[in-house]
């Protein structure tokens, strides 16, 4: 993996996210915007929420990922009774009355959140502390986790019975909140005759970790123009109602803006999504195009808002205008 210089080494990205794509395609049909804000979030270094009703593909989708990364992967299903040790690990006594470390299902490359909303807060916080620290403490030592790490952890909009909603601070903490929409009509067709036959496409591994952590930390170095910092910033204070820059339906429709985490990952999210495109620094447009599952998360709508049925979507959009 030698490259000779940054521009080359951008340009190798954009060719392996080109075959990621379409060994991923092979699985799972449609679903591109899914898969290319996926893709943003691992080369980020970010982790993702996906939002979407069950049958979706959403187990499949990650799995496949992490076969075509060449990833170990682990999910973790999450229930009212789950408890933070059968995450992280526990300690046990051996056979010569030492303590031993049994590491939980946290410790892989790729974790599967399943339904982190059905577990308690106390649950939920565990999880939590290794995706910020990218480490676990038990019993006053602390155990790294490898790297590449990342949590796409999935929550059912349907159903909110028995659920604990991640609090504002712990959602903040997603790079992406990512919609799982249903597939088209000719897009499930195509689902239906695939997964009915008796033939299964095996995606092949396009990238290998160390490969992962070079493209991450080249797309830390790629450039960016003082104008589009501004749009990134200038777009996040706009969300911040009864501030200097509210925009006017902040202030209108929203209890709550978007922090300046918002603003960082728009910068890294932006020069992800220009590099797998082969642009050598992005522009405003690149900030746009992750805007969305940026922001969707870190705005808080009042209920002026619900009552004139004005959605998250609406106002993310006026805001960019």
């Amino acid at each position: 993996m030698q490259y000779q210089n940054d521009v080359e080494a951008i340009d190798a990205l954009a060719s392996k996210y080109k075959q990621l794509r379409k060994e991923i395609g092979k699985v799972i049909i449609g679903q591109d915007e899914v898969m290319e804000r996926l893709m943003i979030n691992i080369f980020s270094r970010g982790h993702g929420l996906l939002v979407g009703v069950p049958g979706l593909a959403k187990t499949l989708m990650v799995n496949t990922i992490s076969k075509v990364l060449g990833l170990n992967y682990n999910r973790i299903q999450f229930t009212p009774d789950l408890m933070p040790s059968d995450i992280i690990g526990t300690e046990i006594l051996d056979e010569n009355r030492k303590f031993k470390f049994l590491k939980g299902p946290i410790f892989a490359n790729i974790i599967l959140a399943d339904e982190i909303n059905r577990t308690p807060p106390k649950t939920q916080s565990a999880l939590l502390e290794a995706m910020q620290e990218k480490a676990v403490t038990v019993a006053g030592t602390s155990y790294k986790l490898e790297e590449p790490f990342f949590v796409l952890a999935t929550q059912n909009p349907i159903e909110q019975e028995g659920t604990y909603p991640l609090p504002e601070a712990q959602l903040d903490r997603f790079m992406f909140n990512i919609w799982l929409d249903y597939p088209s009509f000719e897009e499930e067709i195509n689902v239906v005759k695939s997964t009915t036959s008796d033939k299964f496409s095996e995606p092949q591994i396009v990238l290998e970790k160390e490969e992962i952590k070079f493209f991450q930390n080249i797309v830390r170095k790629i450039p960016v123009p003082d104008n589009v910092f501004n749009y990134a910033v200038t777009l996040s204070s706009r969300t911040r109602p009864r501030t200097p820059h509210a925009h006017a339906w902040a202030n209108s429709y929203l209890t709550w803006g978007a922090g300046p985490r918002a603003s960082q990952f728009l910068i890294i999210g932006a020069k992800c999504h220009a590099a797998i495109h082969g642009k050598y620094s992005p522009d405003i447009e690149d900030v746009q195009a992750v805007a969305d599952p940026i922001l969707r998360h870190r705005i808080v709508r009042n209920y002026k808002a619900e009552a004139e049925g004005i959605s998250i979507q609406d106002i993310i959009t006026e805001l960019m205008k």
